[in-house]
């Protein structure tokens, strides 16, 4: 289940209205934006849980929009929508933080089983492991996905960052696979590059050097992938 709102963001109004009004017609809030104006304001006053993306908007790029998106709030569900299939910009909106990319045209019921799909894959990542660990001073919400720091900081995850940690912490002191990383994350059906992994892998990083026991670290391991090493642990 989602607890807010989705936002489609479209500027085929036909295929907007269309779509809104399918996934109203069992059970989900829709809201519809035409432009990049429109999808600002409702994405700050309707806080949507998710977003589907159209990449050729009239006055503004999908992929920048999204991006201007997660820079004020993480904690949403991307999913664009798109008649490009260029595998450069595929690429481009999975590592801005998209949990899928569906290329037009499309049928109704593929949205739907996309989109429960990935509601699915986060609610099994929030159940397989406690909702919150401890590493050193910094706690760690996975159902919130956000992090206090010892200094009373919260800092947001986004939901790919929450669910490379959580993996990483179910296998800590092990080396996990970049390929493992992306089945387990993005799924079969997605194909992000290395490189990508190694973005959120950066970001990830950056959230344990606040911690000033250093602790935790995520080491590299040269041609195979990545391992959270906990100091106090064997």
């Amino acid at each position: 289940m989602i607890s807010g709102p989705i936002l489609i963001v479209e500027d085929e109004k036909n295929l907007g209205i269309t779509l809104s009004e399918y996934l109203r017609s069992i059970g989900y809030d829709c809201f519809l934006a035409t432009n990049g104006l429109e999808a600002r304001r409702t994405f700050r006053e309707k806080a949507p849980s998710v977003i589907f993306m159209d990449i050729g908007l009239p006055d503004s790029c999908g992929l920048k929009l999204a991006r201007e998106f997660k820079k004020e709030r993480e904690n949403f569900v991307l999913l664009f929508l798109s008649a490009q299939n260029d595998p450069d910009i595929k690429v481009e909106g999975l590592e801005i933080g998209a949990e899928d990319y569906i290329t037009k045209p499309f049928a109704l019921k593929e949205i739907i089983i996309r989109l429960q799909r990935v509601l699915k894959m986060q609610e099994n990542m929030v159940s397989e492991t406690s909702s919150q660990i401890q590493i050193g001073k910094m706690t760690i919400y996975f159902d919130r996905f956000e992090i206090e720091s010892g200094n009373d900081e919260t800092i947001p995850l986004s939901q790919k960052e929450s669910g490379i940690l959580k993996l990483l912490y179910k296998n800590k002191n092990r080396a996990v696979t970049r390929e493992k990383m992306i089945e387990q994350i993005w799924g079969a059906n997605n194909f992000p590059s290395n490189r990508t992994v190694d973005n959120y892998i950066v970001k990830l990083r950056k959230l344990f050097d606040r911690e000033p026991e250093q602790i935790a670290q995520i080491i590299s391991i040269r041609g195979i992938g990545y391992k959270l090493s906990l100091n106090n642990e064997k």
